[in-house]
C-alpha cells in the first residue's frame, strides 16, 4: 500500500464555544498524545497568518534512530495541511443574547423540531439521542414550574396576595442564583442554542447562516486546488451537518470537482440525522444524496456504543432517504479501547466528554484514532478495515 507523503484535511468541529485557534491547540495535544502511543514524531506549526479557515502545517514521521550518522533512513513522512472550519461565529451569536432570549429561542427550536417529526425520527432510530434532545428542555421545564410554585405559594396556602411581594423575588433569586448555575454543570442553554442552529440548519431560513455557509463554501474550494495525495474531510458531531452543506454546495456548482483526487469523508459522532429527520430539510438531504454518489467520495462513519449523542448502528444515508444510493462504511468503536481504565471510569458518566472522545488523543493503541485518520502514513480508508494496520508495518 502506498503512504501518503502529503495530504490537504478539512476539518468541520463540533458545536462548541471554540474558534480556529482553540481548535488547533487541542489538535496539536492530542496529535501529541497519539505520537508517544503509536511511536511516531509530530510537528503542528502555527497558524498562517491571515488565513481563513485557519490553517496549518502538520508533519509527522517515523522515528529513526540516528538517520543523520548513517546508521539507518529517514523512513516515511507526511506532510498535512490543515482547515479548521468552526463555525464558533455562529455559536457566539446564538448565545450572545441575554438568558431570557435564549431560553425562549430554546423552547421555539424545541417546538419546532416537534412539529417537523424530528422527535420522533431520534425515538425511532436512536431512541438515546432522542433523550439527549428531551433533557434540557425538561429540566428546564421542571425549573420553571418550581419557580412559579415559590411564587405563588403564600396565595396557595391562604395568605394575602400581598405576601407575593416576597415571594416572587424569592422565586426568581431560586431561577437566577440557584437553577442557572447548577444547570451549567449540564450546558443547558448551550444545549438549547445546539438546536436551535439544527433547525436554522434544516430549514436554512436564516440568511446570515446561509451567507456564511456560502462563504465556507467559497474558503473549502480554494483549499481543495492545492494538490495532494488524498484529500480528508471529517466532522464531528454538529460539524458533519456544516460539512454536508459545504460539500454539497460544491457538488451541486461543480459535479467533477473531485474528479481525480482521492478523497475520505469521515463523520465522527455525526449529527446529520439531527437536522434530515426534521421536514424541511430537503436541501440538506439532497446534499447527502448528492455525497453518497459521488465516486470519488469514500464515506466512513464513525459510530460509538457508549456515545448517546449519535445514531449507533444507523445508516445515515439511507435514512436521509436515499436507500438506493452507496451507503457510508459504518465504523463502529469503542471509547473505552481508547483510554485507560482509570481514565475511562472518570469520564464514563459525562456524556459531553465521552462525544468529544473522537477528536481527542488517546492513552492506548487502537482501531481509531483521530490523528492518524487525518495525519498518518496510511490512506484514510484503512480505518474501513478492522484488519487494516493503522502505522507502516
Amino acid at each position: 500500500m502506498k503512504l501518503i507523503e502529503k495530504r490537504v484535511v478539512l476539518h468541520f468541529p463540533g458545536f462548541e464555544p471554540l474558534d480556529g485557534v482553540a481548535h488547533r491547540a487541542r489538535y496539536e495535544r492530542s496529535a501529541r498524545q497519539s505520537a508517544a502511543v503509536w511511536g511516531y514524531s509530530v510537528e503542528t506549526a502555527a497558524p498562517e497568518a491571515g488565513s481563513d479557515p485557519l490553517s496549518f502545517l502538520v508533519t509527522t514521521a517515523e522515528r529513526v534512530a540516528a538517520p543523520e550518522a548513517g546508521t539507518g533512513s529517514r523512513g516515511w513522512q507526511t506532510k498535512i495541511r490543515i482547515h479548521m472550519v468552526d463555525h464558533d461565529t455562529l455559536v457566539s451569536r446564538l448565545r450572545g443574547g441575554n438568558t431570557l432570549s435564549q431560553i425562549i429561542a430554546g423552547f421555539r427550536s424545541c417546538a419546532e423540531i416537534m412539529l417537523e417529526g424530528g422527535m420522533r425520527g431520534y425515538f425511532r432510530h436512536a431512541w438515546r439521542f432522542g433523550l439527549f434532545f428531551l433533557f434540557p428542555f425538561l429540566l428546564t421545564a421542571l425549573a420553571i414550574a418550581l419557580t412559579a410554585q415559590i411564587a405563588i405559594l403564600p396565595y396557595a396556602v391562604g395568605f394575602s396576595p400581598w405576601h407575593m411581594l416576597w415571594s416572587g423575588p424569592l422565586a426568581l433569586c431560586f431561577f437566577i442564583f440557584a437553577f442557572l448555575p447548577f444547570s451549567e454543570r449540564f450546558h443547558t442553554l448551550h444545549l438549547f442554542a445546539d438546536w436551535e442552529m439544527a433547525v436554522a440548519l434544516g430549514r436554512m431560513d436564516r440568511p446570515d447562516f446561509n451567507s456564511w455557509l456560502e462563504d465556507r463554501a467559497t474558503a473549502v474550494r480554494a483549499a481543495l486546488a492545492e494538490e495532494a495525495d488524498e484529500y480528508v474531510i471529517s466532522s464531528h458531531s454538529m460539524g458533519s451537518s456544516v460539512a454536508a452543506h459545504v460539500i454539497g454546495m460544491l457538488l451541486e456548482r461543480e459535479p467533477e470537482i473531485f474528479k481525480g483526487k482521492r478523497v475520505v469523508f469521515a463523520t465522527l459522532g455525526s449529527a446529520i440525522l439531527q437536522c434530515t429527520l426534521m421536514s424541511s430539510a430537503t436541501l440538506l438531504r439532497a446534499r447527502v444524496g448528492l455525497i453518497a454518489r459521488c465516486p470519488e467520495i469514500s464515506w466512513l462513519d464513525v459510530q460509538c456504543l457508549t456515545d448517546s449523542i449519535n445514531f449507533y448502528k444507523v445508516p445515515v444515508v439511507a435514512v436521509s432517504g436515499h436507500a438506493d444510493a452507496p451507503q457510508a462504511k459504518m465504523i463502529l468503536i469503542r471509547v473505552k479501547q481508547m483510554l485507560t481504565r482509570e481514565h475511562y471510569r472518570k469520564i464514563r458518566k459525562d456524556q459531553l466528554r465521552v462525544h468529544r472522545q473522537y477528536v481527542l488523543g488517546p492513552d492506548l493503541q487502537a482501531p481509531f484514532d483521530f490523528t492518524l485518520l487525518t495525519s498518518g502514513p496510511m490512506p484514510a480508508s484503512v480505518f474501513a478495515d478492522p484488519d487494516e494496520k493503522r502505522m507502516p508495518g
